[in-house]
């Protein structure tokens, strides 16, 4: 590792069984949802992103957050290890938020819940409803609501490095987000790459801005998406800036909430995110942590728990995902003949 700068430890959350299931146009069985959100326990995770609480009409797969927080929650098979375990749940508007703090107040409610700003003035519209300036006066509303319920709060910024609807960005208007994110007491700030459009030079000129500016490593998480096949490169290029605390989605799934969900057509995304339906997706999971095990990077997760885990998956969805190493395997430590 003599030739770049890289950590010794990264802290992994995986986001498979919201991130993930949002893009499919079939439902997921609450059942299929725990038991994989168990498996990552059982592998070692400690955070995970488990539903979105917002209304169920425009992405129908949630439709059982509140029983898939109650059975994680409650779960036997992992009662042990929940103590350390930080569930998440996306909450992009009030209502949602409103939510969450009612689930926690009976609980089983998520420890962290997610808002979200857009750079670009009209994905902030399209993906919220509302601009700017309505949406960080909302945002601090929910944020300490959040906080005097005893949740965390995840700022995230999106639209970093491109807009699908307005094109080019500038980075410094993200650095700038993040900034007011934590100011407005956000626990931390997931960094986005949501049409993967972030080529690695960026993302390292980008998080060298965010670390010289706001220097807790553990402050931020990075959000790649594979659009173009570049997110393990920045995965790589985010370390070598100083970043510590990244996410994935089993099989690499995910991307966009569906446009066509059970045979009928739904909001979902909209076509300036969606033209090709399998051409979005996050982070392999099973890549990245195998990549990163043999980079002599320590995960605290068990390799080959993961990757049984993504075999399982493949066989939940019903087709063969984007994860290389669940077909390939990790590298042979010894000589394995003809």
């Amino acid at each position: 590792m003599s030739w770049m700068k890289l950590p010794k430890r990264v802290e992994l959350s995986d986001i498979t069984v919201r991130d993930g299931f949002q893009h499919e146009e079939k439902w997921i069985p609450t059942q299929a949802k725990v038991w994989i959100a168990e498996e990552l326990v059982l592998a070692g995770y400690t955070r995970l992103e488990v539903t979105n609480l917002g209304n169920p009409r425009g992405m129908p797969q949630f439709a059982d957050s509140d029983e898939v927080l109650k059975q994680v929650r409650l779960s036997k098979r992992v009662a042990g290890k929940m103590a350390e375990v930080e569930l998440t749940a996306i909450t992009i508007r009030e209502k949602a938020v409103d939510r969450a703090i009612e689930l926690k107040k009976s609980g089983y409610g998520p420890d962290r819940i997610l808002l979200m700003v857009s750079t670009s003035a009209s994905h902030m519209t399209k993906n919220s409803g509302l601009d700017h300036a309505s949406y960080w006066q909302e945002a601090e509303r929910c944020i300490r609501k959040a906080h005097d319920a005893g949740i965390k709060v995840n700022g995230t910024v999106s639209t970093i490095w491109g807009c699908p609807i307005e094109g080019p960005t500038n980075l410094h208007d993200a650095v700038t987000f993040a900034r007011r994110f934590l100011d407005i007491g956000a626990d931390d700030v997931e960094h986005a790459d949501h049409d993967g459009s972030a080529p690695p030079n960026k993302v390292y000129d980008y998080f060298s801005m965010i670390l010289e500016k706001m220097p807790d490593p553990r402050r931020h998480v990075a959000h790649f998406h594979v659009t173009r096949g570049w997110g393990l490169a920045n995965v790589v290029a985010a370390m070598h800036a100083g970043i510590v605390r990244f996410e994935s989605t089993l099989g690499g799934i995910g991307g966009q909430p569906a446009n066509f969900f059970d045979g009928y057509p739904v909001a979902g995304t909209g076509r300036y995110y969606y033209q090709d339906p399998n051409n979005v997706g996050l982070i392999s999971t099973e890549d990245l942590v195998v990549m990163l095990d043999e980079m002599g990077i320590d995960t605290g997760l068990d390799v080959d728990k993961v990757l049984a885990t993504g075999r399982m998956v493949e066989r939940i969805v019903g087709r063969r995902l984007r994860s290389e190493t669940i077909k390939s395997g990790r590298i042979p430590k010894k000589p394995t003949g003809y």
